[in-house]
């Protein structure tokens, strides 16, 4: 029995010892940003970010103005989802599902308690919404054009002659030369830091660019942050205010969205983190297919939107298909071309031109079984656009069935 309680007695001052080394380790190298990290994350029983931790940070109001709802199809959820994707949908804990064709809402469903009203975190698909701030500040006149250098707005990197050579086309095209590195689930790497950390901004400017900006594609979260401080202060005003003002008042949000600060008075987390409603979010790739017009108005110009959609070639090999422009994922190889707004965790708004389609998906989980069903990451995309697909076709031969067996074209 002795010998037992001087065992864990042993355990007990060890463990304590190297919890101990831990703490001082953290705080000796800056990284007191984890512990708030294992609260938000671990402590609540995930192993990453959730789409429901809004209340978790400070956030600034995304303010909307006269709701312009969207028209229900005349065949609105007449088609019910194809059992398998049914079966998807439920099993990784979906929170929408959304399909609108021909600029009317054809088909919506909601899960686990969520509703139309429901605001749930993006992800990574704010990473267009600053883009889209990028081409409008440079209509504005506050930036030159894309090939403006980034110093211009960030005098701090001036002494990084790699800095010099980076342009804020670059910063959206995700061809800039910084040093980042992109992980979701470790907590010592950067990403874990700006989304837990308490001055984005400092961490930001106080990385470096480690090769030359504009040669290759390299997808960095840090790179679009970088892009939200020049955005910043070239407009002289809070990126949430702008988004309202240019943006989400002009479209007629159905709710205010909020964008997650990394304090209470501090910098939006461009890279993510925008909260809304599978409706509104729906919008914005409504916006993309409609070359920047929203109900007769051109809120942005059509050729930089364009420009949004047109693959990068210089950006890839020769072997490589490019899939990306500019803040856009793009897969124009696949059977049923699309582009996309990709956010962490299956975050999806899916555009598909030749079908004048929005394909939106929220959700907590991504399924990452489907391994080979196309380039773009987050393969479990293109499972809900080719379901999405086989629903309209589905009504599409209903239809056919009617006026007696006409030829299907979709």
């Amino acid at each position: 029995m002795k010998f037992i309680f001087k065992l864990f007695k042993r355990t007990a001052i060890l463990l304590f010892i190297v919890i101990g080394l831990a703490v001082v380790f953290i705080y000796a190298t800056g990284n007191q940003y984890i512990f708030r990290g294992v609260q938000l994350t671990y402590l609540k029983g995930n192993k990453t970010a959730n789409i429901d931790d809004r209340l978790d940070f400070d956030t600034r109001m995304i303010a909307n103005g006269e709701i312009q709802e969207w028209e229900l199809s005349d065949n609105y959820n007449s088609i019910p989802l194809t059992d398998t994707l049914l079966a998807e949908l439920e099993a990784y804990q979906s929170a929408g599902f959304l399909i609108v064709k021909d600029g009317k809402i054809w088909n919506e469903h909601y899960f686990n308690g969520y509703s139309d009203t429901s605001l749930t975190n993006s992800f990574s698909v704010s990473k267009t919404m600053v883009t889209l701030l990028l081409g409008k500040a440079i209509e504005e006149g506050f930036i030159e054009n894309l090939n403006q250098p980034i110093t211009d707005f960030l005098p701090e990197l001036k002494d990084d002659s790699l800095a010099e050579l980076c342009t804020v086309g670059d910063l959206s095209a995700m061809t800039a030369g910084y040093d980042w590195s992109e992980n979701y689930y470790f907590p010592l790497n950067p990403t874990a830091k700006a989304y837990y950390g308490r001055d984005i901004t400092k961490q930001i400017l106080s990385r470096g660019f480690v090769k030359e900006s504009g040669k290759e594609f390299e997808y960095l979260s840090g790179v679009t942050q970088l892009l939200g401080i020049v955005i910043r202060r070239a407009v002289d005003e809070p990126l949430s205010d702008y988004l309202s003002e240019k943006f989400w008042k002009p479209m007629g949000m159905k709710s205010p969205g909020f964008w997650a600060l990394d304090n209470p008075d501090g910098m939006e987390k461009a890279y993510c983190c925008v909260y809304s409603n599978v409706r509104d979010f729906a919008k914005f790739g409504q916006l993309i297919l409609q070359n920047g017009k929203w109900n007769g108005k051109q809120l942005i110009d059509s050729s930089f939107v364009a420009l949004m959609k047109t693959p990068n070639v210089s950006a890839f090999s020769q072997v490589e298909q490019p899939i990306y422009g500019y803040s856009l994922w793009l897969d124009y190889n696949h059977d049923t071309p699309f582009y996309s707004l990709i956010g962490h965790l299956g975050q999806y708004i899916a555009v598909i031109p030749d079908h004048n389609m929005i394909v939106v998906r929220l959700g907590k989980k991504r399924d990452r079984r489907h391994t080979k069903l196309g380039v773009l990451p987050g393969n479990d995309l293109y499972y809900y656009v080719d379901e999405a697909m086989k629903m309209i076709r589905n009504h599409v031969e209903m239809q056919l069935q009617e006026v007696g067996g006409l030829q299907l074209d979709y």
